[in-house]
């Protein structure tokens, strides 16, 4: 479900030092100047360059092309900016057409269907070639592999945390400082933003449009549970993980009364809620705090951000890159280059802060750490704080709690499950007669019937 709006989310080791020396692009990163790997000249098509309607952006990666095609002078970038990125009116086609470019661009969850498609290329004896590739966090490199076989790497990743308005915990007599850390926590907050009076929401939840089942996923997986079986075959949500969270949500909007009257949110209605400063807390990854800011015109200032309650595993995702199944060698290799060069080294391409910041960029959100608290993972927060233009201190206890928060990515057949378990969620929140047992066997039974199904 994230991947709807993973467009605006995140991931692109050198020494400290070494790293903001480079945030110009101008090439002088350690690699050896010259041509094509392997000495031979060779054009990669690269998608997802940044679409001419965010012409910051797009210039940014138009200067790392040139940085690096003055680096590497065998090797060319022909970009391709197919905006959006991930067109499920036309993804699938490419895909099983071989229309993708040599180096394309996926959600975690394409992963599998490339390969099912014959269109991945195998990557795993060059991915070596990056220079950070051993301090990338293991569970954001399973997003791209299969049977121990690499076929990806990774752009951007994010982890699930909770999201808070600062200025009502003020009002509240909470202190923004020292966010819940529990769900015991989240409901006494809770009630005391609802008490601020008519029209505040303590906590938001998601329970329509198939937002309902992603929320409940994120939720299970908080509290150690799943939504499938390791071999995605049976449904694994009627536990009493599955019934604790539930019953948490239950008693939060029928006991408590912290949830407000009106149910069957879908992410534009907690989004707007969040960002007319109505509602206190939602769950989210950093992402939400740039579409409050961007979108809704709300201040970076006004929000926090913490790590997902109670967690022993948060939901993530994120995109990255696949190689054509028709790549050659030398094409695989170049573009092995290419995203070592733009997406994968703090202080250079995507990562590159002191640019960011000096064309006006936010710098600070923790949006963005595909290698978590490796030294390289530091060194990027480390980079982060120097050229930070927002209030890092409201983001500290999302970005020191999530590190070692083992990251979980969505279920097999994510859509039609997560409209399958909207029921259960959006029950509890409209019902309060609502049972909740019934309501997990029910649900099993039908994704059990999906997944016998679908083999």
């Amino acid at each position: 479900m994230k991947s709807q709006k993973l467009s605006t989310l995140l991931v692109s080791g050198l020494a400290l030092a070494a790293a903001a020396a480079c945030g110009s692009g101008d090439g002088d990163s350690g690699d050896k100047a010259g041509g094509a790997p392997g000495g031979a000249k060779v054009t990669i098509s690269v998608g997802c360059q940044p679409p001419k309607t965010n012409p910051v952006q797009r210039d940014e990666w138009n200067e790392d092309v040139a940085a690096f095609q003055k680096l590497h002078p065998g090797i060319t970038i022909d970009s391709k900016d197919g905006f959006p990125c991930h067109d499920v009116k036309t993804y699938d086609a490419k895909l099983a057409g071989g229309q993708m470019e040599d180096v394309f661009y996926g959600y975690v969850g394409d992963v599998q269907p490339a390969i099912k498609a014959g269109q991945a290329a195998d990557i795993t004896d060059y991915v070596k070639d990056v220079k950070t590739f051993k301090d990338i966090d293991p569970s954001v490199m399973r997003a791209f592999t299969v049977n121990g076989r690499i076929y990806g790497l990774p752009r951007t990743t994010y982890k699930v945390g909770l999201v808070y308005n600062r200025t009502l915990f003020t009002r509240a007599g909470l202190d923004p400082d020292n966010p819940p850390a529990t769900w015991a926590e989240i409901r006494e907050a809770a009630k005391k933003i609802t008490a601020l009076g008519p029209g505040y929401v303590g906590y938001g939840e998601y329970s329509a449009g198939n937002t309902g089942g992603w929320h409940f996923t994120q939720e299970i997986y908080g509290r150690g549970g799943d939504v499938v079986t390791p071999d995605g075959r049976r449904a694994a949500f009627n536990t009493p993980e599955g019934r604790a969270v539930l019953q948490n949500l239950k008693d939060m909007r029928w006991t408590d009364d912290s949830m407000g009257t009106k149910q069957l949110y879908q992410w534009d209605d907690l989004m707007r809620l969040m960002g007319a400063g109505k509602m206190g807390m939602i769950l989210g990854a950093p992402d939400v705090i740039t579409e409050l800011h961007d979108n809704r015109h709300a201040k970076y200032e006004d929000f926090g951000l913490a790590a997902f309650p109670e967690a022993k595993a948060t939901l993530g995702g994120g995109d990255g890159y696949m190689f054509n199944v028709k790549d050659t060698p030398e094409q695989i290799r170049a573009g092995i280059a290419w995203l070592d060069y733009y997406m994968l080294a703090p202080g250079r391409g995507q990562f590159d802060y002191e640019r960011q910041k000096a064309r006006g960029r936010a710098v600070g959100l923790p949006d963005n750490n595909p290698w978590g608290a490796s030294p390289t993972g530091r060194t990027l927060l480390d980079l982060r704080k120097q050229f930070a233009t927002l209030p890092l201190a409201n983001y500290g206890a999302y970005a020191e709690g999530s590190g070692a928060i083992p990251l979980k990515l969505e279920p097999s057949m994510t859509q039609q499950i997560y409209q399958i378990l909207d029921t259960p969620m959006s029950a509890v929140l409209t019902r309060q007669d609502a049972n909740i047992d019934e309501l997990l066997a029910d649900a099993e039974k039908k994704v059990n019937d999906l997944l016998a199904r679908a083999g």
